[in-house]
């Protein structure tokens, strides 16, 4: 069953901002201090939540999405900020030649906020970022290893069982699509979890990936409960166990959320 931030943009949004101020701009802050006339981006931006933060701190701020429903949210919830030359929402693809060469090596930090895993072919995608990214610029990436309890988003499921079943997601399609179908969900729910699988990213490829693009890792945290947890079930933020984190690929199963800065 969806959770209700899911269907209530607002919501989310409140949300998002929360969030982003206590524990994105923050973990940011640790490498790269968020200061005004900072540019920043953010790829996959929804209805612009974490960017609110920054903008408050005196960033220029640019949110890019595919989703042009989201874009006009942001567009009317950040009326006032756009007027003011605060920030930006774009309806636009960031491999587009118009918008790299609009933003070519611009943006002093930007961020990946639970977007990277639906992004295809992350390979290309990562080295890309340099092309948009300043000298001594940051990325920052958040999102949940796949083999995390529900690292298939199959929490989106429509279904009250097929949304709360942890770890199915791992099995080999046929059984996956076939799980789905029996708990009801439209084709459309199956095609979407279908298309999170094929992006789906551990700590590992992710970190042989930011290597193999000649960038370096500046600061990591891996949580043992996701700070987005707070909304969703009530759970505060705690950070991983030093030991579970240092274990290769098991890691992946017992961490929801992983954070890193990389320039």
């Amino acid at each position: 069953m969806a959770l209700e931030h899911h269907l209530d943009s607002k919501l989310r949004f409140t949300q998002q901002v929360e969030n982003s101020q206590a524990f994105v701009l923050a973990f940011i802050n640790e490498t790269k201090i968020i200061q005004a006339g900072l540019k920043v981006l953010e790829i996959g931006c929804g209805e612009g939540g974490v960017l609110k933060p920054f903008i408050e701190s005196g960033c220029h701020c640019v949110g890019v999405d595919l989703d042009q429903i989201r874009i006009d949210i942001a567009n009317d919830y950040f009326a006032n900020d756009i007027s003011q030359g605060k920030v930006q929402f774009i309806n636009q693809d960031v491999y587009e030649a118009a918008f790299v060469n609009k933003f070519h090596q611009y943006f002093d930090v930007i961020i990946l906020k639970d977007a990277i895993e639906h992004i295809p072919n992350q390979e290309a995608f990562i080295p890309h970022l340099k092309n948009l990214l300043a000298p001594a610029g940051q990325v920052f990436f958040g999102f949940p290893p796949w083999q995390m309890p529900f690292g298939g988003h199959q929490q989106l499921a429509l279904n009250t069982w097929t949304s709360k079943l942890p770890y199915y997601h791992l099995l080999p399609n046929f059984l996956y699509k076939g799980i789905l179908r029996l708990g009801g969900e439209t084709d459309g729910k199956i095609r979407e979890l279908l298309e999170i699988k094929s992006t789906r990213i551990s700590i590992e490829r992710f970190e042989r990936i930011v290597k193999a693009a000649g960038l370096t890792i500046k600061n990591q945290r891996h949580y043992l409960i996701n700070p987005i947890y707070k909304y969703k079930f009530g759970l505060a933020a705690r950070v991983q166990f030093a030991f579970i984190k240092a274990l290769p690929f098991v890691r992946n199963f017992l961490t929801t959320c992983v954070y890193y800065s990389v320039g």
